[in-house]
C-alpha cells in the first residue's frame, strides 16, 4: 500500500471538497451520484464530504427523485431570499443566483448568436432562471430581484437603450418590464460597465476612494464612472460611453451612426479585420490568446488598440479626475501586451497633478466583475427582508 507524504492526505481532501462545492455552484444542485460523475470521485468519497459540508452548514440536502428512484439533492445552503444577476454579452449570456448575503449558489452560461434578438434572449433568461431555481429547490417567489446587464447605456426615463443602433434588435423593448411580468419580482437593467464600476467601488480596488473609473475593453468599449461614491450616469444615461467618442473624422461608420468612433478602432471587428489576410477567419478570442502567447502580429494589433484606448481614457481622467482606474473585459486576457501600452498612454496623455495618479489595474473580480456589480445593485435598490415579508 502506498503512503501519502505528510500533509498530502488532508490536501487531497481539501481538493476533493473544493471540486464538490464548485460542481454544486456550477450546476445549482446535483444528487450525490451526479456529483460523483461530475467530479470523477467515488460515491463513498462524495457521500462523506457532503455529510461534513452539511454539518458545517455550507450545503443542504433535499429529497428528490431521479428516474423514479429516491435521491438526495445537494445544494449550497442559502440565507433567505435569492438574487439573480444576468449578463448579456455580444456572444454569450451568463446567469448567477446568489443569496442576500452574496454567496453564489449557481452560475450558468450559454452562447448567443451574433445578432441576437431580445425576445429570444429574454425567453432564455426566464427559462434558465426557472431551471436554476428548481435545481436549488427554490422557485420564483424566492427571488428578491433580478439585475440584467447589457452592453449599452440605458435611458433613465424610458428604460430603453439610450443610443439607436448599438443593440439594434433591442432598442424599442422595455426589458425590465417584460422580465418583471414573467417573474413577478423587481427587475433592473443597467449598462455592464456601470455595474463593474459599482463592484469595484463597493468591494474592489476602488472601495477606499470616492472617485473611480472602470474601463470595459471587450467586443464593445465603454466605461463606468463613480463620483462621490455614487454611480454617475448623466441625465441621458450615456456618461462613460467612450466607445462613441470620435477619434478619426474620416473613419468607418459606427453602429451609433457617427463616423470614426473609438469602438470602430478598438472593438472586436477592428482587431480581427487587419489579420484576416494572413490569419484567415481568426476570432477575437483567437487574437487575444495568440497575442498573450507571443504572436507578433496579434500582439501588434492589441497594443495599438490599447494605446488608442489609453489616449481616450486620459481625456476622461482630465474631466473627472478618478483616483483609481480599473480595467476589465476580454482584452485584459492579453496581459501585459494590452495593459502596459494602455497604462503608458494614460500617463502620457493625462497631465500629472501634484498628487501622483495610480496606474490602471485589472479588475479585482476578473470575469465576474459585472455579475458582482449586478448583485450589489439589486440588493442596494431593494429591501430583501421587506420584499419577502410582503409575499408571505
Amino acid at each position: 500500500m502506498s503512503r501519502w507524504p505528510g500533509g498530502s492526505q488532508s490536501g487531497l481532501r481539501e481538493a476533493n471538497t473544493a471540486k464538490i462545492v464548485d460542481a454544486v455552484k456550477r450546476f445549482g444542485g446535483l444528487t450525490q451520484v451526479e456529483l460523483a460523475e461530475a467530479t470523477r470521485l467515488s460515491t463513498a468519497t462524495v457521500s462523506a464530504i457532503v455529510k461534513e459540508l452539511s454539518q458545517t452548514g455550507l450545503v443542504e440536502t433535499h429529497p428528490t427523485s431521479r428516474s423514479g428512484r429516491r435521491a438526495q439533492l445537494v445544494t449550497i445552503a442559502r440565507r433567505a431570499g435569492l438574487v439573480a444577476a444576468v449578463q448579456i454579452g455580444s456572444r454569450s449570456m451568463r446567469v448567477r443566483l446568489s443569496d442576500v448575503g452574496q454567496d453564489v449558489l449557481a452560475d450558468r452560461s450559454m452562447p448567443l448568436p451574433a445578432d441576437h434578438a431580445e425576445d429570444t434572449v429574454l425567453d432564455r433568461i426566464t427559462l434558465l432562471l426557472i431551471d436554476m431555481l428548481t435545481m436549488i429547490a427554490a422557485d420564483a417567489e424566492d427571488l428578491v430581484g433580478v439585475c440584467i446587464a447589457v452592453p449599452a447605456p440605458i435611458d433613465p426615463e424610458s428604460g430603453l437603450i439610450a443610443y439607436r443602433g448599438v443593440m439594434r434588435r433591442w432598442e424599442d423593448q422595455p426589458v425590465a418590464e417584460v422580465v418583471q411580468q414573467r417573474l413577478g419580482c423587481p427587475v433592473l437593467v443597467e449598462k455592464d460597465a456601470n455595474l463593474a464600476a459599482l463592484a469595484e467601488a463597493t468591494l474592489g480596488t476602488a472601495r477606499d476612494v470616492e472617485d473611480s473609473l472602470f474601463v470595459h475593453a471587450s467586443y464593445t468599449t465603454s466605461a463606468g464612472i463613480v463620483l462621490g461614491s455614487r454611480l454617475y450616469r448623466g441625465g441621458s444615461g450615456t456618461a462613460g460611453e467612450i466607445g462613441h467618442v470620435q477619434v478619426d473624422p474620416s473613419g468607418s461608420i459606427c453602429t451609433c451612426g457617427q463616423r470614426g468612433c473609438l469602438e470602430t478602432l478598438v472593438g472586436a471587428e477592428a482587431i480581427t479585420a487587419p489579420l484576416r489576410a494572413t490569419y484567415g477567419q481568426v476570432t477575437f478570442r483567437d487574437v487575444i490568446a495568440q497575442a498573450a502567447s507571443g504572436d507578433p502580429g496579434c500582439a501588434r494589433v492589441i497594443a495599438d488598440a490599447a494605446t488608442l484606448l489609453g489616449r481616450v481614457v486620459a481625456g476622461v481622467c482630465q474631466s473627472v479626475a478618478p483616483e483609481v482606474i480599473t480595467v476589465g473585459g476580454e482584452l485584459v486576457d492579453a496581459g501585459p501586451i494590452f495593459l502596459l501600452p494602455f497604462a503608458s498612454a494614460v500617463r502620457e496623455h493625462a497631465p500629472q497633478s501634484r498628487a501622483a495618479r495610480r496606474d490602471p489595474v485589472p479588475t479585482s473580480f476578473g470575469k465576474d466583475a459585472v455579475l458582482v456589480g449586478a448583485t450589489i445593485h439589486i440588493l442596494q435598490a431593494t429591501d430583501p427582508s421587506q420584499l419577502l415579508e410582503d409575499r408571505t
